[in-house]
Parts: C-alpha cells; structure tokens; sequence
C-alpha cells in the first residue's frame, strides 16, 4: 500500500496467485473503510473464486469453480540470469508427466511488452496452457520490458525491442534444458500481439524452434507506424517517429531478415484489428510464401486484436494444437 501524502510503503500481502482478470482488468473492490475487499482470485492451481474480507486475510465466497481441474501439471516458478539481468519466468509441466521421458515444450511469448506472464488460471484466449495437456512443457518467459522487476527492467527494451528481449528467452529456454527432460529438437515459439512480434522475430533470428504461431504480430516496424490506431504508443519506445529515425524501426522489423526464416509458422488475426493490423500478418505471410517456408493464414472476420467470438477462440486454439502437433509433437 502506498501513502499518498508522505510516500511510505506498506507491504500488506503477497502470494503466486493472481487477481487480474481475462483481459488484464483488475478485479478488486475496496470499501469505503479502506481495510475490506472483495476480488477474484485465481493461480495455476485455483481456478477462479470471488473472495472478500480484510486485506490480506480473504475468505472465499463463491464456488462456482469447485469441480474444476487442471489440465496441466505441476507449476515452477524459474529464474535465469541475462545480460545482467535477473529473469523470471513460469514453467507448466505436462498433466501425465512421466519422468521417465523427454517432452517437446512451447515458449509463450505475452503481449504488452509492458505485462508479465503471472500465476493464474488460463484465460479463455489463447492461453496456451493447453499445450500441457498434448504432452507438452509450457514455459512463460518474463524478458525485460515486463512488469514486475522495477522501472528499469520494463525500460529495458527501448530502442531495443526483440534483441535483448530475445536473449532472455534464449537464455530462459537453455536453462530450461539444462534442468528439465525437454528435447531440444522439438521446441515451438508462440505469442499474440507483442508475442506475435516477438514470435515473428524470433524466427528470423533462430533456427531453434521447429514451429511456430503468430497471433496478431507486426513485421514491418516502418509500415506499422502509418497502419496502426494507437500509433503514441511508438515513440516512447523508440525515441523518435519513423519519420524521423526510420533506421531504429528496421533494426527490430523481422520483414529485414526475412530470408533467414525456415520455421514453419502458423499466422493468424483479427479482420478489423486496429493495434496490429491485418496487413502486418499479410506481409509476412507472403514473405514466408515466396520463399516457401511452410505456413497458413487465417484471417478472423468481424474480429478486432483480443478476439471475442468463442468459435473464433475455439478456432484459434485447435489450429494451434494441429500445427505444432505436426511440426513438433509428432516430428513433422
């Protein structure tokens, strides 16, 4: 808790879990005698629950979750240095996880950048826990530029964006492999938004992953500028308008590298998106086409960036499960 007036800080309560809800709202009520609140609740292993009380010492109040299980396995928090820097990130184990074999594992890249990856039950947009329930390790990196390590680390990546965001994940999966039966041959990249960037980037700068799926992603920083509706957002983070330092935005656009590309990779958005166009996920679909890296596009009609038909989300995630089953569960 933070006092306004003088500035102190008071620790009240802490816990993995989250209370953030599908779409990143809070969900928290106070009350007007600033020591009761009601909020949901939710962690890998507790789906959600309304609870209330003083801070810190919640009751729950509903059940409407009770039956629920979860399709996974255990849930590790992991931390890994790079650059410096201290990363943490989640690692979800398979739900019938056999010590006895080695398992393939999909990174989910989060959007934002500016968000984090925390311990909650999976949202019902591409969340893809689901994953561990097809025999995979799900491993939810936290690079710099996320919430959650201070001010410094969510600046991180200005002027930066992929580079030094990509090392950590790099690193983040090495660490990985180092201490889990996860087949280094049968590794796939996935995100939406920021993670579908980040994906698209990812592939123009490693062969590593066999697969890939890019939700909603930007491949041409330059273009992006003049295509976008939340266009502010940019300079921030890269100093300047492309108008006036073009040189910073191709430095992190993946249409630059293009050629570099052999993954095959799974491209999909919303019609009417307003945050990363449609256009972006055309461009490096026809790229990939040209040079005939396996990939598909799918184009959700009526659809803007957070997509909110449950066929379309249905959609999305079982195309996922088809693609990276072929290249990568089953050896493609």
């Amino acid at each position: 808790m933070l006092n306004p007036t003088g500035g102190s800080m008071t620790h009240l309560w802490g816990s993995e879990e989250t209370i953030i809800a599908d779409g990143g709202v809070f969900s928290i009520s106070l009350a007007r005698d600033e020591k009761t609140a009601a909020l949901i609740r939710h962690s890998f292993g507790r789906p959600p629950e309304v609870w209330a009380g003083p801070i810190g010492d919640w009751k729950p109040v509903t059940d409407a979750n009770l039956g629920l299980r979860p399709r996974w396995g255990e849930a590790k928090s992991l931390h890994w240095k790079s650059d410096g820097f201290k990363i943490q990130g989640w690692l979800l184990y398979p739900r019938d996880y056999d010590p006895g074999r080695r398992y393939p594992m999909v990174v989910s890249v989060h959007g934002g950048p500016a968000s984090a990856r925390r311990p909650a039950w999976p949202s019902t947009f591409f969340d893809l826990s689901v994953f561990a329930a097809e025999g995979y390790f799900v491993f939810f990196p936290n690079p710099r530029g996320s919430f959650g390590q201070g001010e410094a680390f969510t600046h991180a990546n200005v002027k930066d964006f992929g580079h030094g965001d990509l090392r950590d994940i790099l690193a983040g999966v090495d660490e990985v492999l180092k201490k889990y039966p996860v087949d280094k041959d049968r590794l796939a990249v996935a995100g939406w938004s920021y993670g579908g960037y980040m994906t698209m980037w990812a592939v123009t700068q490693t062969n590593r992953f066999r697969a890939a799926v890019a939700g909603a992603g930007i491949a041409n920083w330059q273009s992006y500028y003049g295509q976008n509706g939340i266009d502010q957002w940019l300079i921030p983070y890269f100093g300047a308008s492309v108008y006036d330092d073009p040189a910073v935005y191709a430095r992190s656009s993946p249409i630059n590298f293009i050629k570099r590309v052999r993954t095959p990779t799974l491209i999909l958005v919303g019609e009417g998106d307003l945050e990363c166009p449609m256009p972006q996920s055309q461009e490096f679909w026809h790229a990939l086409k040209t040079f005939r890296v396996p990939t598909e596009f799918v184009v959700y009609p009526n659809e803007g960036h957070l997509i909110s038909k449950a066929e379309h989300r249905r959609d999305i995630m079982r195309r996922s499960v088809r693609w990276l089953n072929r290249y990568v569960r089953d050896g493609g």
